[in-house]
């Protein structure tokens, strides 16, 4: 998880502070010949009031816009501040070790032809890297479209001459932009601006070869003007700086809304041969980013909706969701898709009920969804009412509004009701105003931008923006974990997959339960160890080199006396032999025969992107069918793994189904912490794989009984 931009505080951010916000620039590989690039970069600065010294380098001497041309980079004068490399991606390597020798603080790289080409490419761009890494250097690029800093007015683009809008003194609420794309964040600004909220920042980072995601949080972190940081990723290259930068951001209060792409396979590809992005594993990518408090979006509406509810509504609070409605089917509709986002639709509590019956007609129910129907238009204080009251109910995080179309009066005293409403709450409140792209009334229009009201036209949309949000709120903070203290009696394990036996050793250590047994090199063995256990007994294979021992004919069950277990250890060498021939067997593991439970699956493994990652889910045979499972951080507390068990699709199985009685879900949770601490401690062992995990009743606890341990 290391990586370029681990060189982090505030020296990572001087670099970055002299970037965006430069008293001195060099543009490289400028040429007299017109419309080039080289110009472009110059007449955006200028056209921007940049009052600063700037510099130009060439192949050959000359003049633009009165100023010098430079043949070489070694006539800069020290120390400026950020160089725009205007060169092919043959002539970077060479530029930068000349803005090193000059001691400049940043350099912007457009050149593509690096990663996103191939291997061979892909090992300049880590040159680079190393360049930068070598001399603290800041590099954004390659493959990048600049950036435009609209606090300062100042941008290094040569896509045309642009005239930055400043945002206005004393913004607090802004949104900033940092995208993998440079195509993409010119959308989400026009986007962002046509709803009345400011862009302070819109940064293009394109490969990445130094300077990452993590390294513009933490900058955008301490920007006064900047409330959100909206990020569009492919790969996040340098994954523990960025969980860390996250974490930061969440503590200071700054959201972070994400969409990452690379759930299909499509996408991966897509994305390598966009920026070079090596594709990571998404579902280990959520499960990191969720915990450090990222907000992960799905869509580019719900990146544009997230990001202007949370510019409006900094500090969401814990709760469900609460609705307001004129249509009892709306009202179906809203338990259908929050049920499928995961999101709670909570009753009201019974004071804010008893308050809200005598302020409605009686054949309006005072509950949550509020279906207000058609009174509203004899009564539009109902309105006010009824958000007032689903705000002031303290199981309620937020509140979504769906309206019907509405004649141009009605519509106007609609939205007058819910400023009223939401200016006395500090919760999100967003309004669906139905009617899809039909004209809203002029007034009505200039009552939501004036009181910064978040409007969609789409309920669905309102409902999975808001359902984000009030997540976002529920989301609790990460607390100090203590130092994982390795587990005593360890057995040495060589490198490799470990066959079961000393596998279930390793988990035995650690506090996991495992049938009773041991290891028999002869028949006379095996029948003193069943003897000793009692039967009925499972045999089974030991090599390390035989994974998949059923398929061998390695497992043999319910063996009932001694007889079974002379015949079946002649059959399961012979079975062995003709599936492996030559194989040389450990031994043969003798077990007691576990009773009937519900069979799931404990792991983890080593990410190479994002580190440790402990897996929990529906085990047995259909965990490769259903893919079931969940992901969670090796040191997760007990809380948060029962959490996320009850988030498996087939979370019913726990609480008992049909004949199956309620399991132990906190033995399921002690056996995925043993296994995170084991990993935490262990930095040998690569991968763990309990399948199955058979669980009992309540309070019976859960034994594993299979285990793949690998070891590097």
């Amino acid at each position: 998880m290391s990586g370029p931009s681990d060189l982090q505080g505030t020296s990572r951010n001087a670099v970055l502070k002299r970037m965006m916000q430069p008293k001195s620039v060099a543009i490289i590989g400028m040429s007299t010949k017109p419309n080039t690039v080289g110009h472009l970069v110059l007449q955006n600065i200028r056209a921007n009031g940049f009052t600063g010294d700037i510099h130009l380098v060439g192949r050959s001497a000359g003049e633009v816009d009165g100023l010098s041309i430079h043949a070489d980079i070694a006539d800069l004068p020290e120390h400026l501040d950020v160089a725009v490399l205007s060169v092919p991606a043959a002539g970077v390597s060479e530029a930068l070790q000349g803005c090193i020798s000059r001691k400049v603080g940043s350099a912007v790289v457009f050149a593509g032809g690096f990663a996103e080409l191939g291997d061979k490419e892909r090992g300049e761009q880590e040159k680079i890297g190393q360049l930068a890494r070598d001399s603290g250097i800041g590099v954004i690029g390659p493959n990048c479209l600049g950036y435009n800093n609209y606090v300062n007015g100042f941008l290094v683009s040569f896509t045309g001459v642009t005239k930055l809008p400043r945002v206005a003194p004393g913004t607090s609420d802004g949104v900033a932009l940092v995208a993998q794309s440079g195509g993409l964040v010119g959308h989400l600004r026009l986007a962002l601006l046509s709803r009345s909220v400011a862009v302070t920042y819109s940064i293009a980072t394109g490969n990445e070869a130094d300077l990452g995601l993590g390294d513009f949080v933490r900058y955008l972190i301490h920007d006064e003007a900047t409330r959100v940081i909206t990020i569009y990723a492919e790969s996040v290259r340098h994954a523990g700086s960025f969980l860390q930068a996250a974490q930061e951001a969440r503590a200071h209060g700054k959201p972070i809304v994400m969409l990452h792409t690379g759930r299909g396979v499509r996408a991966q590809e897509a994305a390598k041969s966009h920026t070079g992005a090596l594709a990571g594993n998404y579902a280990v990518m959520r499960s990191k980013v969720e915990r450090a408090g990222v907000i992960l979006v799905e869509t580019m509406d719900e990146l544009l909706d997230v990001s202007e509810i949370l510019s409006r509504y900094p500090k969401p609070q814990k709760g469900g969701l609460g609705i307001v409605s004129f249509s009892g089917a709306f009202c179906s509709i809203a338990h259908d898709i929050c049920e499928d986002l995961g999101v709670e639709v909570p009753s009201l509590s019974p004071e804010i009920e008893a308050a809200l019956k005598p302020q409605v007609p009686a054949f309006i129910p005072p509950k949550n969804p509020l279906d207000l129907g058609t009174q509203p238009l004899w009564q539009p204080e109902l309105v006010q009412i009824g958000v007032e009251a689903l705000l002031s109910d303290p199981a309620i995080g937020g509140v979504a509004i769906s309206i019907p179309p509405a004649a141009p009066a009605n519509a106007n005293t609609f939205i007058q009701k819910i400023v009223a409403a939401k200016s006395k709450s500090d919760k999100p409140v967003m309004l669906a105003m139905l009617g899809d792209s039909s004209t809203l009334p002029p007034e009505f229009m200039d009552t939501a931008r004036e009181n910064k009201v978040v409007l969609s036209r789409s309920s669905d949309r309102t409902l999975r923006a808001m359902a984000k949000v009030v997540a976002y709120g529920n989301h609790s903070d990460l607390a100090p974990t203590p130092r994982a203290i390795p587990f005593d009696e360890m057995h040495g394990m060589t490198s490799g997959t470990q066959p079961e036996w000393l596998g279930k050793k390793v988990l035995s250590a650690a506090g996991i339960s495992v049938p009773q047994g041991d290891l028999a090199t002869t028949v006379e063995q095996a029948l003193e160890i069943a003897n000793r256990i009692g039967f009925p007994v499972v045999l089974k294979a030991q090599a390390g080199a035989l994974a998949h021992k059923t398929e061998a004919g390695g497992v043999i069950l319910n063996l009932e006396d001694s007889d079974n277990v002379r015949v079946a250890w002649k059959d399961l060498h012979d079975n062995v032999q003709r599936a492996k021939p030559g194989l040389q067997l450990d031994g043969v593991l003798v077990e007691t025969m576990s009773p009937r439970g519900l069979e799931l699956v404990v792991g983890a493994r080593r990410d190479p992107q994002w580190g440790t990652v402990v897996l929990v889910g529906l085990g047995g045979v259909l965990v490769e069918a259903l893919q079931d499972v969940r992901l969670l951080a090796p040191d997760a507390t007990e809380s948060e793994i029962l959490c996320e068990l009850d988030k498996l699709k087939t979370a019913k199985l726990l609480y008992g189904f049909r004949n199956i009685p309620p399991v132990d879900r906190e033995a399921v949770a002690k056996a995925a912490m043993a296994i995170g601490r084991l990993m935490l401690t262990h930095p040998e062992i690569a991968e763990i794989d309990v399948n199955p995990l058979m669980v009992y009743g309540k309070g019976q606890g859960a034994v594993a009984l299979d285990a793949l341990v690998v070891t590097n």
